[in-house]
C-alpha cells in the first residue's frame, strides 16, 4: 500500500517568505544549524507522518467540512529548543482561532491511525534545524502580521539530499477575521 508523509499547515505568503529569510541572516549565526529554504517556511497545524492514500482521503474530507472564520496570526516570538535542535519564530499570542483550528486537525488525524506528539501545540514556524548547541536569540521588537484565509495538506518529499514540500489541497476559511 503506497504511503504519503503528510501534514496540515498553515502557508506563509512568498514575500514574508523571503522577509523571514532576510531577518534570519541579518540576526543569527550562519553556522548554528541547517537553515529551512524560504519556500518551506510554513507553520505546522498537524503532523500526519505516513499515510495511506485512502487515509488521507478521509482526512481530506474531513478538512473540506471545516467552516471556521479566517484569523490574523502575528509572529513575534523566536525560541530555541535544543533537545530537537529548532529555532523557532513564533506568536506570543497564539490566536484562538489558529488553536481551534490546530486541535480540530490533530483530533481528527488522531481518531484516524495519525498518532499526535504532545496533547499541546506550540504554534511555530522552524528557521533552523540542527541547532543543538546554545544561540543568541534577537532582541524583542520583531512583527509580522499574517492574515490568515486558508490552510493546506502538504506532502514532504526528501529527494537528492533536500526535503520538498507540495500542496496537495487547500481549503478556505471564511472572510471574517478575529482573534
Amino acid at each position: 500500500m503506497a504511503t504519503q508523509r503528510l501534514f496540515f499547515a498553515l502557508e506563509l505568503p512568498a514575500a514574508l517568505q523571503q522577509q523571514l529569510v532576510r531577518w534570519r541572516a541579518e540576526n543569527f549565526a550562519e553556522d548554528i544549524g541547517r537553515p529551512i529554504a524560504a519556500a518551506n517556511l510554513h507553520l505546522t497545524l498537524a503532523f500526519l507522518g505516513e499515510v495511506s492514500d485512502d487515509t488521507s482521503q478521509r482526512l481530506q474530507q474531513l478538512a473540506a467540512r471545516i467552516t471556521q472564520p479566517g484569523f490574523a496570526l502575528d509572529l513575534d516570538d523566536a525560541g530555541h529548543w535544543p533537545r530537537p535542535g529548532v529555532v523557532w519564530l513564533g506568536c506570543q499570542r497564539p490566536p484562538r482561532g489558529l488553536l481551534q483550528l490546530a486541535n480540530l486537525l490533530r483530533a481528527q488525524a488522531a481518531r484516524h491511525g495519525c498518532a499526535q506528539n504532545a496533547p499541546s501545540f506550540h504554534p511555530h514556524v522552524t528557521l533552523w534545524r540542527n541547532a543543538t548547541q546554545k544561540v543568541a536569540l534577537p532582541p524583542r521588537g520583531f512583527h509580522w502580521r499574517v492574515d490568515v484565509s486558508h490552510f493546506a495538506l502538504f506532502s514532504s518529499r526528501f529527494e537528492k539530499g533536500r526535503t520538498h514540500y507540495q500542496a496537495l489541497a487547500r481549503w478556505p476559511l471564511s472572510a471574517t477575521t478575529g482573534d
